[in-house]
C-alpha cells in the first residue's frame, strides 16, 4: 500500500471548506431595474468573490428605510449581507472588514453616487468619498476615507 502525505489527504477538505465559506457570503441587493451603476456594483462584488442575488423594485425608499438607512445616507441600491445593511457603492474590502469585525451596527453606506466608487468609475475622474458606519442608535461615523479611489484612512 502506497502512503500519501497527510497534506495530500487534507487538501480536498481544505478546498471544500474554502468553497463553502465563499459560497456562504451572499449579498442580497435591492435596486431599480433601470440603474446601470447598481448592476456595475453587483459585478464588482461578484468579482471580489461574493455571491450576489438581486431584486428589482420601483421604489427604493421603503426598502432603505426598513433596513435602517437614514435619509441623509441613502444611495441608489440597498443590500443585505449577514445581517448588515450595505447602502450604495461600498467597496468589497470594507464589507469584508465589517463582516470580520462584527460591530454592533446597522451597516455601511456610501451616501450618494460618487464618481470613482465601485460601479461608479468614470474615466479621468475619481472624487474623494467616505464609507460611513451606521450605528443602531441613529448615529454614524466614518469607517473609511477614499482619495482618488484609493483608501486614504480606515478607522
Amino acid at each position: 500500500m502506497k502512503r500519501r502525505p497527510l497534506s495530500m489527504l487534507l487538501a480536498p477538505l481544505a478546498l471544500l471548506a474554502c468553497t463553502q465559506a465563499a459560497a456562504a457570503t451572499v449579498i442580497d441587493v435591492t435596486k431599480t431595474p433601470w440603474c446601470g451603476c447598481c448592476s456595475e456594483w453587483v459585478e464588482r462584488m461578484e468579482a471580489a468573490g461574493f455571491t450576489v442575488t438581486t431584486r428589482d423594485v420601483d421604489k427604493l425608499d421603503p426598502v432603505a428605510r426598513a433596513a435602517g438607512v437614514p435619509d441623509t445616507l441613502r444611495s441608489c441600491h440597498t443590500a443585505r449581507v449577514e445581517g448588515y445593511t450595505i447602502e450604495g457603492h461600498v467597496p468589497a474590502a470594507d464589507i469584508r472588514r465589517l463582516l470580520a469585525s462584527r460591530p454592533d451596527a446597522v451597516g455601511l453606506s456610501v451616501p450618494g453616487m460618487v464618481a470613482g466608487s465601485p460601479g461608479m468609475e468614470v474615466p479621468g475622474r475619481s472624487d474623494p468619498y467616505m464609507v460611513v458606519l451606521i450605528g443602531r442608535d441613529g448615529k454614524h461615523r466614518v469607517w473609511a476615507r477614499y482619495e482618488g479611489g484609493a483608501p486614504a484612512h480606515r478607522h
